[in-house]
């Protein structure tokens, strides 16, 4: 090979190496948005096994908060829905490995999160508390000493009861399950005396589960709860937020959450 025809393939292979990275650069950037109205189809994971956000009624169809929000956004932005069944501690992986393009799972805010994943505008709010018999005198978390708490792994229930135990001290015993289901069921069927969630989660066992004789007994945290998607994908992240302020607005939102919880969302979140 002659030196001019290596000059002349080494600079074609400099162009096409540059016009490969200039197709990794941000204008070549995928467009989430474009890609789900392309394929007709938004792909939401939900945990349809968290009542009242996600759950299967009498006829096995699905339901809840989340699935109904999930309908919604999918029904406005004009494609099919999919749900992608997900659990508190994997929530993050699939949306990050595209197996969902949105999660919708009664998904609070956390720096932690923010830290790998974007979130969009709070859309609900989630106390986290722990769930005990109606005669245990529990006024501190340092009153569970001794007790084991069912909780869902990697929800911020979790982080929450790790948190507690260890701002004071406590050394009440953490019994992480892989779900919320078999978290719930862990105290339903009195395997557990305490469980650590969602206030919505809570007052569904006590409810259920009148003979339990089951109580509130404190109140962890509050997370803002906002519907989750992958960093650097600003289209559909606008898109989203400007869904949830007009739905928050016109009171779709509201109405899902009045429905499920019995009581209006936070009038800030209303307004704001």
């Amino acid at each position: 090979m002659t030196k001019t025809n290596r000059r002349g393939v080494l600079g074609a292979g400099a162009l096409a190496l540059m016009l490969g990275l200039v197709g990794f650069g941000p204008q070549a950037q995928a467009n989430t948005l474009d890609e789900i109205k392309a394929r007709g189809t938004v792909r939401i994971a939900v945990d349809i096994a968290h009542p009242p956000y996600g759950m299967l009624d009498a006829k096995a169809q699905q339901t809840g908060l989340d699935i109904d929000t999930a309908k919604a956004l999918a029904k406005d932005l004009g494609v099919n829905l999919e749900v992608v069944q997900v659990s508190g501690a994997n929530r993050v992986p699939f949306l990050l490995s595209s197996k969902a393009d949105l999660v919708i799972a009664s998904f609070s805010i956390t720096e932690e999160r923010k830290k790998v994943i974007s979130f969009s505008r709070p859309y609900g709010v989630i106390p986290v508390v722990i769930l005990g018999p109606k005669d245990a005198a529990v006024a501190d978390f340092k009153a569970l000493d001794g007790q084991a708490i069912s909780v869902a792994r990697g929800t911020t229930s979790d982080i929450e009861l790790a948190k507690a135990a260890k701002d004071t001290g406590g050394d009440a015993r953490i019994v992480r399950y892989e779900d919320e289901a078999t978290a719930t069921t862990a105290i339903q069927t009195g395997q557990q005396d305490y469980l650590a969630g969602a206030l919505s989660t809570a007052q569904t066992v006590i409810k259920q589960n009148p003979q339990r004789n089951l109580d509130i007994k404190l109140e962890l945290a509050a997370y803002p709860m906002a519907v989750g998607l992958r960093q650097n994908e600003p289209e559909l992240e606008a898109w989203v937020n400007e869904w949830v302020a007009t739905n928050l607005h016109n009171g779709v939102l509201n109405g899902f959450y009045e429905h499920y919880f019995g009581q209006p969302l936070p009038a800030e979140m209303l307004t704001n």
